[in-house]
């Protein structure tokens, strides 16, 4: 990741035009320099632009919540593969209508939390490693990183069962496949169990405020 100064990116006729919108994919001529952090954008050449993502609110709040994951939690190593994932979740949830629309976000936020490297374990138990029927609820520790065994969840505590679909669910978007959700609560439900998640292995302690936004169902003045 580059921060960089877009100079006269603000005046009504500048060189970027509509380049610099939010969500635009493109390629970035950056002027660096030794010992600077901020570099200077001289020029962007826009490949995608999806302006859909800003006519629907719950795209917009989608997006926002991905592109935060990303900027807080992602560094300044070249990642192909964690921008190819960013992408490929941007487009997903552009093209996504009405609420399948927060689908296609708890798809593209589970798939980059994998490739930041903590995705959880679903298949084995995360604390002696014993493998679970595949087709059957089990016990998720956020604490533990992922499902747990009946021998093991009281040990490790704080463990909540997990049905089966959405089992199954988590199982697809870590792999960067679609999943449909069933309804409104289950989508919360998932989007509660992803926060949860974060804030036990990756937060850095500061609040998600896109985030935070995306699961209440709309922006409040702060």
């Amino acid at each position: 990741m580059q921060s960089v100064l877009a100079r006269g990116a603000r005046r009504p006729r500048n060189k970027f035009g509509s380049a610099l919108d939010l969500f635009a994919a493109g390629v970035a001529q950056i002027h660096t320099r030794p010992g600077r952090e901020l570099n200077t954008l001289s020029a962007f050449e826009i490949e995608r632009s999806r302006a859909g993502l800003v006519l629907d609110l719950e795209r917009f709040s989608a997006a926002s919540a991905i592109t935060e994951l990303v900027l807080r939690f992602g560094s300044d190593d070249s990642n192909p593969t964690l921008y190819d994932a960013v992408s490929a979740a941007l487009d997903a949830v552009s093209e996504a209508p009405g609420a399948s629309a927060r689908d296609a976000g708890l798809a593209g936020a589970w798939h980059l939390v994998a490739e930041l490297g903590f995705a959880p374990t679903l298949d084995l138990c995360s604390s002696c490693h014993a493998p679970l029927l595949p087709d059957e609820p089990a016990r998720f520790s956020h604490r533990g990183g992922g499902v747990v065994c009946p021998r093991c969840a009281p040990m490790v505590g704080g463990s909540r069962t997990l049905p089966t679909e959405a089992r199954d669910a988590l199982r697809q978007w870590i792999a960067g496949a679609p999943a449909a959700l069933a309804g409104d609560a289950d989508r919360k439900a998932h989007q509660r169990l992803l926060r949860e998640f974060l804030q036990e292995h990756i937060s850095d302690g500061r609040e998600l405020t896109a985030y935070a936004a995306w699961e209440r169902g709309g922006w409040r003045p702060r």
